[in-house]
């Protein structure tokens, strides 16, 4: 977790303190439910809540850690600092560390989950607003780069929609496999605690039960979070990239917004660098690696092992916080994007009509030309466009063999912008559903 990348919403999930308070919330609905069964008494259970208001000792568990080399144990030490070591002493009854730890980790990313979404949110109305804004705002669209057809600027950014609100019905599925808790004891028999203790704590903590865990719930499904994210980062980079295409001097069709004082370049004072999408493109490197290790973490010895668990120390802050970060950036980039339509018009008329060759192309066959000599004649034209910056439109009318089949009429209608953009209100209502 990077500080100059991180959000305080976010980070706060990830710290000790958090942490700790999940712990502690664990180990008190676990022996209230323990009470409830008569497993121990009652008035023990009532003691530990007496540290609800209690702000842990991140220091002080260290310390104690650094004796017992074991973290829970340490914590728990803490706590009957607080409660009482006689009425502490049926804490953690039955339980083992990865009851809480696992459960806990579970919490954390439940929470992370539900600010992310919140962020897909607002990147989902940023580019509902721009794609409505430009919707009849014409563009060139670009196969490998060079100039194809004619788009619309609306399409581009209804197309980063639909793809960022796919994102959002996965993190939902996602958010949903890993709110599961495991309160079942060393390796998952319930042998020394009741499964009714963990229905009771997962429900005070807003989770599902974990229908079957060994020592650990199983890490299939953080495999799935962590991959969920690495999806969404690379659609983040899918919108970054576009931009910093349409930023490119030669290019000019869009820019990130350039605040006034802002800097550019260290040597050169005229540069307006797209550094905002650039940054996307490299924090959405930084989600994705943390994709690969998830998986890896599937794969545990037996009933448990702990080569997870230094694993998810790194990774949950890592990729929830650089996420969270990078959406909510995405998000101020796309609702500050300055965009030049003139510019865009002028781009796709640089070579005098050749966008429109796909149309000549079919009129021809349809005016009875064999595809192969379509194609020859077409090229032929354009090819004169590409190499000595002729006109398209004029270059078909001077050529006998496409008006012996074409007449002049037919040949300028198939110029007219309208017809690439006939359907976009019928795709904005497959997108957005209005």
């Amino acid at each position: 977790m990077i500080p100059r990348y991180a959000r305080p919403e976010m980070t706060e999930i990830w710290e000790p303190a958090t942490k700790f308070r999940i712990w502690y919330e664990i180990e008190a609905h676990a022996c209230d439910a323990q009470a409830e069964l008569g497993v121990i008494p009652r008035e023990n259970a009532e003691a530990v809540w007496k540290a609800k208001d209690v702000e842990f000792d991140v220091a002080r568990i260290d310390e104690i850690e650094a004796v017992t080399k074991h973290d829970v144990i340490a914590f728990l030490t803490h706590l009957a600092e607080h409660v009482g070591s006689d009425q502490a002493r049926f804490v953690h009854q039955g339980m083992t560390s990865s009851d809480v730890l696992d459960t806990t980790f579970n919490v954390q990313l439940v929470r992370a989950a539900d600010l992310l979404l919140a962020d897909i949110d607002r990147v989902l109305a940023a580019l509902k607003k721009r794609a409505y804004e430009h919707k009849d705002t014409v563009r060139i669209g670009r196969s490998h780069g060079i100039h194809a057809e004619p788009t619309t600027m609306g399409l581009t950014f209804a197309r980063f929609y639909a793809e960022m609100d796919r994102n959002r019905a996965r993190l939902e599925r996602a958010r949903a496999e890993v709110a599961t808790g495991a309160i079942s004891g060393a390796v998952g028999t319930f042998a020394n605690i009741d499964p009714y203790v963990e229905e009771y704590v997962c429900k005070q903590l807003g989770l599902e039960p974990e229908p079957i865990s060994t020592q650990v719930i199983p890490r299939d499904r953080h495999a799935m979070y962590f991959a969920t994210l690495g999806v969404i980062a690379s659609s983040i980079e899918n919108v970054a990239i576009e931009i910093r295409h349409m930023q490119r001097t030669e290019v000019l069709e869009a820019e990130e917004f350039f605040s006034k004082g802002q800097k550019g370049s260290s040597a050169m004072p005229h540069k307006r660098n797209p550094v905002l999408t650039e940054n996307l493109t490299g924090l959405a490197r930084l989600v994705r690696m943390t994709v690969v290790p998830a998986m890896e973490n599937v794969a545990l010895w037996h009933e448990r092992d702990i080569s997870h668990s230094s694993v998810e120390r790194g990774i949950g802050p890592d990729a929830t916080v650089t996420l969270d970060f990078a959406l909510n950036r995405l998000a101020g980039v796309v609702e500050k994007l300055v965009v030049y339509p003139e510019n865009m018009l002028k781009n796709m008329n640089k070579f005098k009509g050749l966008v429109m060759s796909q149309r000549v192309l079919l009129a021809l066959t349809q005016a009875g030309v064999s595809r192969e000599d379509a194609y020859r004649l077409v090229q032929r034209n354009a090819m004169k466009v590409w190499e000595e910056g002729k006109d398209f439109k004029e270059e078909l009318l001077k050529d006998g063999e496409v008006t012996a089949a074409l007449s002049r009429q037919e040949i300028e209608e198939k110029f007219d912008l309208g017809y690439h953009t006939k359907h976009v209100d019928t795709i904005f209502r497959r997108v957005f559903g209005e």
